[in-house]
């Protein structure tokens, strides 16, 4: 690995660091040490760097805002790469034109500015837009799979192709991407509608109102842990069966919302995926229910 450093750094992709703590770049602030974090400058850099991870047998992924997974605390002995500068928002009209690696908060909040309609769901969801795409991430029956128009990304053969929404195969939080890991966002386009400017801003900001009064937002967490079952809320099921606060070393059940787990006081990884599997497991005995998760794990044995 020390020797694919140096040539990577005569590469000139961009910044690369070495021995990085993933708890920095994850919403949990868990996780263990990256041996590689690259941040390519253009997509031209991105694919001279897979090219070259490949050529060697190098385990590589790309990471968004760190804010759906949970890394374990195992050094991930690879590449991660970080699209942080294709961060692009360019707005025409209705349309917007943003970058991977662009906070999809970002892109929202100026949306609304703008009177434009159609990302309020987005405002408190601290992704990047290629993570939101690749996830469908959404919220108040509204997702990515309703504003997305199209959408660049890199084959696995390194060629960059458009694909628009109906090949995205957007369904409740999964897309063509997340089914296809080989396939990279680069850059996506949203087609919004003008909307009344005082309104949005009036539901956006009532929306924070009760995010704040219903969600432990001054914790390090992944946002909800289990996708809701049908017609149902997972965060009442394991609430009723008296888990709330339940606690594993530095990881807790929030006492706020049942669906999200915390990291109140210097969690392990390995805390707050045995919390998970946990309540997964009570979930499953008592209601016959096998809850979804909602955030992925990465290099677990």
């Amino acid at each position: 690995m020390t020797e694919l450093i140096k040539e990577l750094k005569k590469m000139d992709l961009g910044k690369i660091l070495t021995d990085v703590s993933l708890k920095e770049y994850t919403t949990y602030k868990v996780g263990g040490i990256a041996r590689v974090m690259v941040f390519p400058k253009n997509i031209d850099c991105l694919v001279m760097l897979i090219k070259k991870l490949k050529a060697n047998h190098i385990q590589y992924m790309v990471l968004g805002n760190g804010s759906n997974v949970l890394f374990s605390d195992s050094v991930y002995d690879g590449v991660v790469i970080k699209l942080d500068e294709f961060d692009k928002i360019e707005f025409e009209e209705n349309k917007v034109t943003c970058g991977a690696g662009a906070s999809l908060m970002k892109v929202a909040s100026q949306s609304v500015r703008r009177g434009l309609t159609g990302l309020e769901f987005a405002t408190g969801i601290p992704g990047s837009i290629g993570g939101a795409i690749y996830m469908n991430a959404g919220a108040y029956k509204s997702d990515m799979g309703y504003v997305v128009s199209k959408v660049k990304v890199l084959t696995p053969k390194m060629t960059v192709i458009t694909m628009v929404n109906r090949e995205l195969n957007f369904h409740y939080r999964t897309s063509f991407l997340k089914q296809h890991k080989d396939y990279i966002c680069l850059e996506a386009t949203l087609q919004l509608k003008k909307g009344n400017k005082e309104e949005i801003e009036q539901l956006v900001q009532d929306r924070k109102k009760r995010r704040l009064e219903s969600q432990p937002l001054e914790y390090p967490s992944a946002g909800s842990v289990f996708r809701n079952p049908k017609d149902l809320f997972a965060g009442k099921l394991i609430e009723d069966l008296g888990y709330k606060g339940l606690t594993k070393g530095g990881a807790k059940v929030s006492e706020k919302h049942a669906n999200f787990i915390i990291n109140y006081h210097d969690a392990k990884a390995s805390d707050i995926k045995e919390l998970i599997e946990f309540i997964k497991q009570v979930v499953k005995e008592n209601y016959g229910i096998d809850l979804v998760v909602e955030q992925e794990f990465i290099n677990w044995e």
